[in-house]
């Protein structure tokens, strides 16, 4: 052999004597990993690929005065597939497959069962163990789910996979909804639902996950997790009923008169329970939503409003009386070289401050307040302090601003300061600040804060009462109490509220129409716009409720508080007297006898005949019936028999002319998914009563009061 030869035969034999111990080297490492450092590499393995997550609970419900759904949670679901399930055999698969397919596509109606079957097969060649069927599935198309072949077996023979959500609904829609309030994306919450989250958001548990291909985290039950605690719940002191008037009433006047914004409260007077809130902005579209919580978080200057409080500090200090006489100067007053006008051209004559206060004019209050104080201004503002105008009302709702109360100690105090202030300027205040104001006005001066929840409970049990809260005990003395009181009605009786004067009771308050500055261009003409409003309680002589209306921005050259203002007040004002029977005792003895039957929602058979019975009225009971319908004679109430379908026979259900309880109860239990506006009796249906419908159709009702 040659030397050539031999050197070529002694690479090879380097070159495989190196794979040959290469190859050792790693059946070395695999022997040392598989049976030395094996549990080892298992656990770690499994450490990267599962992790405890936060599994968040449901919130507790917010409830309206009456026990209606204010704010809830619904489940909804997600569905997924593990195709390589323990139990899912081919033969399991290969029966079962097309009728799941059949029972998918029917339900959802999103895929033909042949794409579903495509899919799924496609899925399990690949091995997914976590394959997404369908996103946003509601608790009835689950239940039906569960029932289709091969799913109805459980999850570990077909490797159905559930995942629930929830989300956050408002079944009254805008109805309070900035009240209410919601949870952003941050878990962070506005309105009630922050205010009082601490009840509301529940404790939350854990459970171990797997991390699959993609990033995709699976559930695994282990038994190791905690379950999360759902939240308690929140019942509020609104009226939905009186909510909805409030409501309409407030978007009613805004359209009218092309105005920006808005916001009502009305309140209890002796307790400061919140009955109804409404606050509306418009949008581009002209449509008004509840964007912004205006009457709880936005603090302006209140303008005539605050003229009571001026006055009512003159009143109880002693120098000032509602018989002192001012001479108006033709409407048109100067205090260092600044004009002060009266909305009324050349002014009032000489008039006393009662009458001042009833024409609202500028320059007879401004002039009582400066003879008044302008010695001694800092006695004017502690006055205001003590009535507790400087601080906020501690209302349990996020984002309330602190009064704008300046004194002569502050830099921009000025000689301007005392008279703009006596007619409310250079002050700022939420319409809710001022409403607590008059309120305690109306409670014999003892200013109550606002409450808008009365109650927390926890399955059924009560957790947590809030009582009625005083902040201040005596605004001022009964005399001076006396007097002011005498003026606001005087307002309505005879001032720049008469337009609101009302037969059945008596309403007394103070109207307001504020100029509001443009931030680049201030007071100056061309960037000036209006704010009215009324606030007062009624009826005068023992008030109940107090109410406070604020409509910011009128663009149709109306801007008086009592022609925009004071209709939606006025409206409010009847619908609570109209509806409360203790406010109506001598109506009531007046009648006597000639009262008729009263007209009912139809419902229950059982229900309504219990009732009439109880409250003293005769009825006459058609053929027997679960269900029927009413008709009020002069005599009696004739219940006559409503037959429903059989809930098998997919047939829409008959619900006018009742309740929202009743016709919820009805419909759902036929399968059938309601949506609803308004509040009151079932007015109309989008299903009609007979027609044959698909399990999860969804029925609109219409209802009205």
């Amino acid at each position: 052999m040659s030397d050539r030869g031999r050197q070529l035969r002694s690479r090879t034999y380097l070159v495989y004597g190196g794979v040959v111990l290469f190859a050792l080297a790693i059946t070395v490492k695999l022997f040392t990993i598989q049976l030395i450092e094996g549990e080892r590499w298992v656990r770690r393995a499994e450490n990267v690929a599962t992790a405890y997550h936060t599994v968040h609970p449901d919130r507790g419900h917010i409830y309206s005065e009456d026990g209606r759904l204010l704010s809830t949670s619904i489940p909804q679901y997600e569905v997924r597939m593990d195709l390589l399930a323990d139990g899912l055999t081919d033969e399991l698969l290969r029966n079962e497959l097309n009728p799941l397919c059949d029972g998918l596509a029917h339900l959802f109606g999103d895929r033909s069962a042949a794409q579903y079957r495509t899919e799924l097969l496609q899925a399990r060649s690949r091995g997914e163990r976590y394959h997404l069927l369908k996103r946003d599935v509601d608790h009835e198309r689950l239940q039906l789910l569960k029932q289709l072949p091969l799913f109805k077996r459980g999850r570990y023979t077909s490797g159905l996979i559930i995942e629930k959500r929830t989300v956050r609904i408002r079944p009254f829609g805008r109805l309070a909804a900035r009240t209410v309030g919601y949870v952003l994306k941050d878990s962070s919450a506005i309105g009630l639902e922050g205010g009082y989250g601490e009840w509301l958001q529940g404790v939350t548990g854990r459970r171990l996950e797997r991390r699959l291909t993609g990033g995709v985290w699976m559930p695994i039950d282990d038994g190791t997790g905690s379950d999360p605690v759902p939240g308690s719940d929140v019942h509020t002191t609104i009226d939905i009923n009186l909510q909805d008037v409030a409501d309409a009433a407030l978007e009613a006047q805004l359209r009218k008169h092309g105005a920006h914004h808005g916001c009502v409260v009305v309140m209890e007077v002796s307790t400061g329970y919140v009955k109804a809130i409404a606050n509306l902005t418009r949008h581009e579209d002209e449509t008004y939503h509840a964007d912004l919580n205006y009457a709880v978080g936005v603090s302006t200057e209140p303008g005539s409003t605050f003229k009571t409080a001026a006055l009512l500090v003159g009143l109880d200090d002693g120098i000032l009386d509602p018989d002192d006489r001012f001479d108006t100067k033709g409407g048109v007053v100067k205090y260092y070289g600044r004009r002060m006008t009266d909305s009324h051209e050349g002014g009032h004559g000489v008039i006393s401050l009662h009458r001042a206060l009833e024409v609202s004019s500028n320059t007879a209050i401004s002039q009582a307040v400066v003879q008044a104080y302008q010695d001694d201004p800092t006695r004017f503002v502690d006055g205001l302090r003590e009535l507790g105008l400087d601080k906020p009302t501690g209302v349990r709702i996020p984002g309330e601003p602190v009064p704008t109360l300046r004194g002569p100690e502050d830099k921009l105090w000025s000689g301007l300061s005392l008279p703009w202030m006596s007619i409310g300027y250079e002050v700022s205040l939420t319409p809710l600040q001022i409403l607590t104001f008059y309120n305690g006005i109306a409670n014999d001066g003892r200013m109550m804060q606002p409450q808008f929840v009365r109650s927390v409970t926890r399955a059924g049990v009560e957790v947590e009462r809030f009582e009625p809260v005083t902040l201040n005990k005596r605004m001022a003395s009964p005399d001076a109490l006396d007097k002011i009181r005498r003026m606001l009605e005087g307002v309505v009786d005879s001032g720049t509220a008469s337009n609101l004067k009302d037969a059945h009771f008596r309403i007394a308050g103070k109207t307001g129409t504020a100029q509001i500055a443009n931030e680049k261009r201030g007071y100056k003409s061309e960037g000036l716009s209006y704010q009215a409003s009324f606030v007062g309680y009624f009826p005068a002589d023992a008030p109940r409720y107090s109410c406070i209306v604020v409509v910011s921005s009128p663009s149709r050259s109306v801007y008086y508080g009592n022609v925009v203002a004071g209709p939606i007040f006025n409206e409010i004002a009847d619908k609570i007297h109209a509806n409360r029977l203790e406010m109506q005792t001598e109506l009531a003895e007046d009648l006597g006898d000639t009262l008729r039957s009263p007209i009912s929602f139809s419902g229950l058979t059982a229900d309504l005949h219990a009732s009439l019975e109880r409250l003293g009225y005769q009825d006459r009971i058609g053929d027997a019936s679960l269900w029927c319908s009413t008709q009020a004679t002069d005599s009696v109430v004739i219940l006559l028999p409503r037959t429903m379908p059989d809930a098998g026979l997919r047939s829409v259900p008959n619900v006018l002319g009742m309740g929202l309880r009743d016709a919820l109860y009805i419909l759902e239990n036929h399968g059938l998914r309601v949506h609803v506006n308004g509040v009151g009796m079932v007015r109309s249906q989008s299903l009609r009563p007979g027609d044959r419908f698909q399990p999860g159709s969804i029925v609109v009702l219409d209802l009205t009061t």
